[in-house]
């Protein structure tokens, strides 16, 4: 009647009344954590890790607020569990959508190891939208960047900082990459030049750049730099809250009316420097070290844009001639 096979084993359990172990969701999202904590720096990063422990938190906040509980069996997760812990994420933790469809994204992780381990029959996230808004990414024109390294700032800080930002508008790197950039990261590449051969630590995937002059110049003028003799490093990175910090002052003083961070410059990288100069599409991903050509494709959007825009700016002036010659005769 249950629809189980007719063994000794299910037979046995029957005949004992033995009781199947029963699963909760905090359960098996706290020995996923421990075991992902093991695994930094060998499968996951630490950053990766976190943003596991923070939905395990606002999991167990989530389960205290809507059902006064301290924990929840696997098998009574449902759909509308799901809804409710967006609503709460979006409402309580005042989480934007894109962050709400991440910590979902993890949740539906632990989910899918419950199912996979046959603790839960159905997937509650069967029929569950989880697609993100896109989100349109700020980079620095041409003018703008010319701009800031033009620009003398009046201390070594601040010359510094701008020094650093410009190293990766024209190399991509995110900032975790550039802090840990050693000099032995360049080698002469294919065509006798100078190249950065190093792997992204978000994705382990390899990342091999050429290197421009305003980047042989960067890494030239730090080369004797105590910090960088010290650590064996390319250049001397400060961390990321003082970097992004220092940066605003120097969006400031150059009149750039934008949020500044450091990871525009991989934003700009990807647009100004090579998508918008013709560098195909596919190199540009290599270099930035994607594993998907359409994360890289995202850029491609925004130039797009950029293009609509310009030609709109064309169709005006072929309106305005137009309506001036309906005048003239």
């Amino acid at each position: 009647m249950e629809g189980l096979p007719v063994d000794a084993n299910n037979f046995r359990i029957k005949w004992f009344g033995i009781k199947e172990k029963v699963f909760t969701l905090l359960e098996v999202f706290k020995k996923h954590n421990d075991q992902m904590f093991e695994l930094i720096g060998i499968d996951c990063s630490k950053a990766t890790h976190g943003k596991y422990k923070t939905t395990y938190d606002h999991t167990k906040a989530f389960l205290e607020w809507k059902y006064q509980l301290k924990d929840i069996e696997v098998q009574k997760l449902t759909y509308n569990f799901l809804t409710e812990f967006e609503f709460y994420l979006k409402s309580k933790q005042k989480c934007n959508h894109n962050t709400t469809i991440k910590y979902l994204s993890n949740l539906k992780k632990i989910v899918g190891v419950c199912i996979k381990n046959g603790w839960l029959a159905k997937d509650p996230f069967f029929g569950f939208k989880m697609s993100k808004k896109e989100v349109i990414r700020q980079f620095l024109t041409q003018e703008e960047i010319q701009t800031v390294i033009t620009k003398d700032f009046g201390n070594d800080r601040l010359n510094q900082v701008r020094d650093i930002f410009i190293f990766s508008c024209y190399t991509g790197l995110a900032y975790i990459d550039a802090q840990r950039l050693k000099r032995a990261d360049i080698g002469i590449g294919m065509d006798g030049e100078k190249w950065l051969f190093t792997k992204r630590k978000k994705t382990d995937s390899p990342t091999r750049v050429p290197l421009l002059p305003a980047v042989l110049d960067i890494l030239d003028r730090y080369k004797t730099h105590p910090q960088c003799i010290n650590k064996d490093s390319l250049l001397p990175v400060p961390s990321n809250v003082k970097l992004n910090a220092y940066l605003k002052e120097v969006a400031d003083i150059c009149g750039i009316n934008k949020h500044l961070t450091f990871h525009i410059a991989r934003h700009t990288f990807a647009t100004t420097v090579t998508l918008s100069n013709g560098v195909p599409i596919d190199t540009v991903s290599q270099m930035l070290g994607h594993k998907s050509i359409k994360v890289t494709q995202l850029y491609a959007k925004i130039l797009d844009r950029r293009v609509s825009n310009d030609m709109q700016v064309l169709r005006n002036k072929f309106a305005e001639k137009k309506k001036k010659l309906k005048v003239d005769s």
